[in-house]
């Protein structure tokens, strides 16, 4: 029988897919569904991505056919040919792509060949079914970048082994995925490569067209992303990496050495880029080592994330911090492969110690394991409190956080309670800044 999910924490596919398509620049999307998933998706997406914001043609100004009940019973061609059609004569894009609801999917309505029938316009249109009972947020970005690799970028024989694509950071759900772009752009640009971020700063449509002309494509996730990235290899001959999320200089070390090894480049190089970037970050990290030790701001740590997020903040944490990180609970449907395999990055921390790891959806969990990892005071003549405690998680750990006292420092979707503009936590300087983050939370009252 299928679990009942509480309160999720990505949206359906069809949001995922247009929160990637909102982060190509002049690119349009165009709903095929009913009214209610556009309006329900902007209102996800725009609170929930730390108040990410319409942008050019997109929120609420979404193009959309908004079928209706003659539609559903006759088929709902005709509407999305209508619909294409005054979007091309009004909406000014540079890329159109139409994708799906769970309705026209259901009644059947073949969205490809309608957007076909616009094979002549003056800028590309292209379908690319998103039902959302197909998965949730990660899977409509995997759905998108399959369909661009498929229909839009194009073949090329040529490789540059100096170019890169970066894949796996999903665009509004990484609340924080345009400046952990630019962050992983810039370190990797230092090793004297050509990158393409595809959603970050800076990016054209015509860097995404000639993406297959790309060395090699990096995965900076351990999950999204990789499907795209063996469908790039299949169609486009480009081979793969897969490395966990960098957050913190030993973190970064490791992504910048395995990139470098992937590509063959000069170690000292890449010894040389990674001395200078720990050089200006443990510059600037000693700035707090000494209100950490007079204020004693050692912690333990509840983490709750998706599986990118969740074990790069336990390692930052504990391997940086010095914090002591208890419970982790993981927050993406994955499955039983997949579990082992994030389950063993929690594993070889510095301080010895291993967290309680647990993977469930629901956002009413939390407090569960938490008595599960450590019990009540059954009125014990000695009791070891779980205090002094920090949650880092989401908007929904709010209740959690109330409860008990703990500190709330929210960094993963949905995250409603702050304002997200180029912060990054990625990287060297998403270290710093998230090290900072963390510490202003500790101090903000004293």
């Amino acid at each position: 029988m299928s679990k009942f999910i509480d309160r999720p924490r990505y949206t359906c596919a069809l949001g995922g897919a247009i929160g990637t398509l909102h982060a190509l620049p002049r690119t349009i999307s165009i709903i095929h569904g009913s009214a209610g998933c556009g309006g329900n998706i902007n209102t996800a997406l725009n609170a929930g991505a730390g108040y990410l914001g319409g942008g050019y043609c997109g929120g609420a100004a979404l193009p959309s056919s908004n079928v209706v009940e003659r539609d559903v019973v006759f088929g709902g061609e005709n509407r999305l040919r209508e619909q294409i059609q005054s979007t091309l004569e009004i909406v000014d894009g540079d890329l159109y792509v139409v994708v799906t609801g769970c309705m026209v999917d259901m009644i059947g309505d073949d969205t490809v060949s309608v957007a076909a029938q616009f094979a002549n316009a003056e800028k590309p249109v292209i379908a690319i079914p998103t039902p959302s009972f197909k998965g949730n947020a990660f899977t409509g970005y995997e759905l998108v970048l399959k369909g661009l690799i498929a229909k839009y970028i194009a073949k090329q024989a040529a490789k540059d082994p100096l170019t890169v694509n970066v894949l796996g950071i999903v665009p509004a759900q990484d609340v924080f995925w345009k400046g952990n772009l630019r962050e992983l752009k810039r370190l990797l640009e230092r090793l004297g490569l050509t990158v393409n971020t595809f959603f970050g700063e800076g990016e054209t449509l015509d860097a995404l067209k000639n993406a297959g002309n790309a060395g090699l494509n990096i995965v900076v996730s351990n999950g999204p992303g990789i499907d795209s990235a063996q469908y790039f290899e299949e169609v486009h001959g480009i081979p793969y990496i897969v490395t966990p999320f960098p957050i913190g200089a030993l973190a970064s070390e490791v992504f910048l050495n395995s990139v470098g090894k992937a590509l063959g480049l000069d170690a000292a190089m890449v010894k040389r880029v990674i001395d200078e970037e720990k050089s200006i970050y443990y510059d600037y990290l000693s700035r707090i080592a000494d209100i950490y030790n007079d204020a004693d701001l050692q912690r333990y740590a509840i983490v709750v994330g998706d599986s990118n997020y969740a074990p790069a903040i336990t390692r930052f944490v504990s391997d940086e911090l010095g914090w002591i990180p208890e419970l982790v609970m993981v927050t993406d449907t994955l499955d039983e492969s997949c579990q082992q395999s994030v389950s063993t990055q929690f594993q070889g921390l510095n301080s010895g110690l291993t967290p309680s790891v647990r993977f469930d959806t629901n956002a009413s969990s939390v407090k569960k394991y938490l008595r599960e990892v450590w019990p009540r005071n059954q009125n014990d003549r000695y009791y070891d409190p779980f205090n002094p405690t920090v949650i880092i998680g989401s908007s929904f750990e709010r209740d959690l956080s109330d409860e008990f006292g703990y500190p709330l420092i929210p960094v993963s979707f949905p995250l409603t309670g702050r304002c997200v503009m180029n912060r990054a936590y990625a990287g060297y300087s998403g270290g710093l800044s998230f090290a900072e983050d963390l510490i202003t939370y500790l101090v903000a009252t004293r």
